[in-house]
């Protein structure tokens, strides 16, 4: 039998009713951002709210790129509905959930229809931006204003459609919107906001716009937190359309864990009451202790796990976490070593900690290793190194966990070139190739080749005190600041060395 493709025609009664009450309800958000992510992440969120009667806008979406043309054009011709399967671990148990999304009541491309575009700047339901567009869409770059014509930045395309609601509700302090970024950036409202006022000076943008901008908008912090896988094997995806009855290309998959903690206002949630529908949704005074402990537990974990790992040979997260050794070393750390360097409550880091565990062991997710590997001597001075200075400020040895650690960055990056690059080896010898700066490697390798050729345990202090030594690593003299934990380093790799399985 061939599969139809998903369209409201393969709606069953309740969500073609669901359907039609979405095709009445007034635009409240314009989402910048076809991507899994969001579909994964704040639409499932609107879905969930809709279905409860919680909230009754719907959402415009649009792609932040010329090059999204063909997804936006993609889930247009399936009339904004897409399936989401929600699968992972929920206390300890499997679990999977499919279900068909329901939230877009206007998808299209902007730079093939910008008059529609701006035109949603007129409709005074709107309330809501949400974007995602990477880090590297979040960022200002000069262009020029010429009338009629798209603009090419997230940020550039924001103020245009800003300056246009600006003027067709001639600057009404009630008419300004909530801006919320999703992009993985600290301080992601501050910088949408930074980027908007530099094209008020580029383009000599009114003094009374730029104080509308400022007076009657909000720019808000927000950190997101979940795994949304996307498509999946080809294999599973069959298997799903078999037993669904219809094909869908925008089929995309996601944890079940979630969380939005969104600095602002606490007023601003009633306009938009997530939290009401039992999700994770957080409006938050500070940003910062959800941010730091992000990433110093679970980003700090994933890098630890990343170099011990690949050193013994292992390639995804669950894996490695399924192994007794490290993920009782790995937890040790966490729960031992790094929450004590946190200035918050306890067992609250505790609680979040054991919520990571469970994600890492995931059975549905395929997460390499060598991906979060890349670019790890940066990743390790913000995730992990903190801590280390917490103890090593003590003048004290490091703890187990956070020593091996920093032993594990310095032998993954024990590396020669070849024709090929760089060249790493496995505990068992087992060639690998660390991603990273090439200039960056290019000191690494020469701080390592006397050890190399001679391996003795003199050239490997001496190695490691002029690994810690180089401040372009790590922003400072380590070996100068603190010379107590060469040798603690030293030690344990001189371990390694001997290691034969």
């Amino acid at each position: 039998m061939v599969l139809q493709q998903l369209t409201q025609k393969m709606l069953n009664k309740e969500q073609a009713s669901a359907y039609e009450k979405l095709s009445e309800a007034p635009v409240t958000v314009l989402q910048i951002g076809e991507g899994n992510f969001l579909r994964g992440f704040f639409n499932w969120m609107i879905h969930e709210s809709r279905k409860q009667g919680l909230y009754d806008g719907s959402i415009a979406v649009v792609q932040p790129r010329p090059s999204g043309k063909p997804k936006i054009e993609a889930l247009a011709s399936q009339e904004g509905l897409y399936t989401l399967v929600t699968r992972g671990l929920e206390n300890g148990a499997a679990v999977e959930r499919a279900e068909v999304l329901n939230v877009f009541s206007q998808v299209f491309d902007p730079y093939s229809d910008w008059k529609r575009f701006l035109s949603l700047a007129e409709l005074p339901e709107l309330r809501i931006v949400v974007s995602n567009t990477t880090e590297a869409g979040l960022v200002y770059q000069p262009e020029a204003w010429t009338e009629h014509e798209p603009i090419a930045s997230y940020p550039g395309k924001l103020t245009r459609f800003l300056y246009h609601r600006y003027e067709a509700f001639q600057g009404a302090a009630d008419r300004g919107l909530i801006c919320l970024p999703c992009e993985l950036l600290e301080r992601n409202g501050d910088t949408l906001r930074e980027c908007i006022l530099k094209y008020c000076d580029d383009w000599q943008l009114p003094d009374a716009f730029r104080q509308w901008v400022l007076e009657h908008n909000y720019f808000l912090n927000s950190l997101v937190d979940r795994i949304v896988t996307g498509y999946p094997k080809q294999e599973q995806a069959e298997a799903w359309f078999e037993e669904w009855g219809y094909r869908d290309p925008m089929l995309t998959t996601a944890e079940p864990y979630h969380l939005w903690a969104i600095e602002g206002d606490q007023s601003l949630a009633e306009e938009l009451p997530l939290h009401k529908a039992g999700l994770n949704v957080l409006w938050v005074d500070n940003l910062k202790p959800y941010q730091q402990r992000k990433v110093s537990i679970l980003n700090g974990a994933h890098t630890f796990m990343a170099l011990y790992g690949l050193l013994q040979g292992l390639e995804e997260v669950r894996v490695t976490m399924e192994q007794e050794h490290t993920s009782e070393l790995i937890k040790r750390m966490v729960e031992q070593e790094i929450i004590p360097t946190l200035p918050y409550e306890d067992e609250a880091l505790k609680q979040y900690a054991r919520e990571v565990y469970e994600r890492f062991l995931n059975p549905f997710i395929q997460h390499r290793l060598s991906d979060i590997a890349m670019n790890s001597v940066s990743k390790f001075k913000t995730r992990l190194f903190p801590a280390i200075h917490y103890y090593l400020e003590k003048d004290a040895k490091l703890p187990d966990g956070l020593a091996t650690a920093f032993a594990a960055l310095l032998r993954y990056y024990q590396v020669r070139k070849g024709d090929a690059g760089y060249e790493g080896r496995t505990f068992a010898g087992a060639s690998y190739a660390p991603r990273d700066d090439q200039s960056l490697l290019e000191i690494i390798e020469q701080a390592w080749s006397n050890h190399l050729a001679t391996r003795t345990g003199a050239s490997l202090q001496a190695a490691v005190v002029q690994l810690l030594e180089l401040e372009a690593l790590w922003g400072l003299n380590v070996n100068g600041h603190y010379p107590q934990i060469a040798d603690q380093l030293t030690a344990i790799l001189m371990r390694w060395e001997e290691y034969k399985g």
